[in-house]
């Protein structure tokens, strides 16, 4: 994504349109011009990239527009490494050590450098030469690093990165926003809830896979304490969202007047005819760490139960619930699990909430003995369905206790 700077858009009145590209011979010569100005510095620090972009923009009046490409370019596409023979703190203590038994000078430099040198060709089992240790002291430093990889883009999937990145900024100042998914592939509506389980989004939602789903999310304005990890989560969203066939979004968003120091709301909508591309592939495999580790866990386990990724939707009146796991049972029993592992109190409230009314019978929760669910107001006296206690990571025998008993 791109940061606030390099965001470009217009208003008119109470509506923000984001700058979008058009993907025509012109724009696509830039990018490719832009490709090969990263492929020709592999092996180069990347103070060295940096000055080369700054050469190439030159005087351009596009140099928002080129420095946005690069950006991309180097956090999406790029892989800056340290190189230096030692760790550069270690190697910096080590010149400062032996640097300080001689008085400052040119020779005396020299010779510092030679000495640490040879000890370390000494203990690392291979020639260090000097000038490997000069490069090697500030190798840490941001401009220092060397790009080791770069794995190039084609020109087209550039620009419809820079346009979805574009759109994406709109979300950093969004207050809420709604998106209306039609009626889709049920398999869509459950890729599109797993990413919105993945981000930990403050999702609110209606309807049922027959009519389409009407989803509610907080933006990171809506939060007692602004969140720029929280608007990053939320623009990540929006590839996701391309993976819907038909919907449409609504957002408002909080900006400030320069002019009169006032925030003003403006709105921002866009639906499935965007245009817009995805870079995100079908689904993950894992919405978090926490399921992975459980995961991992369960396959070590000699039981006849199956562990099963991909659930079905449990409607509840005026919302849903995607559980994490379906446990499977040759003799036809079934158990749903879904991993409580840590959010906000309303989004706790909600969670219990949805569980309480699914009347599920085969429902397991299992929640994080760290959660304060007494401080979010959530009390578990008369819940309808099992809970399993855990503390950092879910112990697989702890949900066989349960399904067995």
């Amino acid at each position: 994504m791109l940061p606030t700077d390099l965001l470009i858009s217009r208003q008119d009145g109470e509506t923000i349109t984001p700058r979008r590209f058009p993907i025509d011979e012109k724009r696509l010569a830039l990018a490719s011009t832009m490709i090969t100005c990263f492929q020709e510095a592999r092996g180069c620090p990347q103070g060295e990239l940096t000055r080369q972009l700054r050469e190439l923009e030159g005087n351009s009046p596009d140099y928002r527009i080129q420095r946005g490409l690069a950006h991309l370019l180097k956090s999406s596409f790029c892989t800056f490494e340290v190189i230096s023979p030692l760790d550069p703190v270690e190697l910096r203590q080590l010149v400062f050590r032996i640097a300080a038994d001689n008085l400052p000078s040119s020779d005396a430099t020299e010779q510092t450098l030679e000495k640490v040198a040879n000890q370390l060709s000494e203990e690392l089992k291979r020639e260090v030469i000097t000038e490997e240790v000069k490069a090697g002291l500030y190798a840490d430093l941001e401009e220092n690093k060397i790009l080791t990889q770069f794995e190039a883009p084609t020109p087209e999937a550039l620009l419809h990165r820079y346009n979805l990145a574009q759109v994406q900024g709109i979300f950093y100042r969004a207050t809420h926003l709604t998106i209306n998914a039609h009626r889709n592939d049920p398999g869509e509506y459950k890729l599109l809830f797993r990413y919105l389980k993945l981000f930990q989004l403050m999702a609110y939602i209606e309807g049922d896979a027959d009519c389409g789903f009407t989803i509610t999310i907080d933006g990171p304005m809506s939060l007692f304490k602004t969140s720029t990890r929280y608007g990053l989560s939320l623009a990540k969203m929006l590839p996701a969202l391309l993976h819907v066939t038909k919907w449409s979004l609504q957002a408002t968003l909080q900006y400030q007047d320069n002019y009169s120091d006032t925030s003003k709301m403006l709105h921002f909508s866009l639906n499935s005819d965007c245009g817009l591309v995805s870079h995100y592939p079908p689904g993950k495999t894992y919405d978090s760490m926490l399921e992975e580790a459980f995961v991992e866990r369960w396959q070590k386990l000699n039981t006849p139960w199956r562990l099963e990724r991909e659930v079905d939707l449990i409607p509840i009146p005026g919302s849903v619930i995607i559980p994490d796991f379906r446990l499977v049972h040759p003799d036809g029993r079934s158990f749903l699990l879904e991993i409580v592992g840590y959010w906000r109190p309303e989004y706790l409230q909600k969670k219990f909430s949805r569980a309480r009314k699914s009347q599920c019978d085969n429902l397991i929760l299992a929640v994080s003995e760290r959660l304060n669910l007494e401080k979010a107001g959530i009390d578990l006296k008369d819940m309808p369905v099992e809970i399993v206690w855990f503390k950092d990571k879910l112990p697989p025998d702890k949900v066989l206790a349960v399904i067995n008993n």
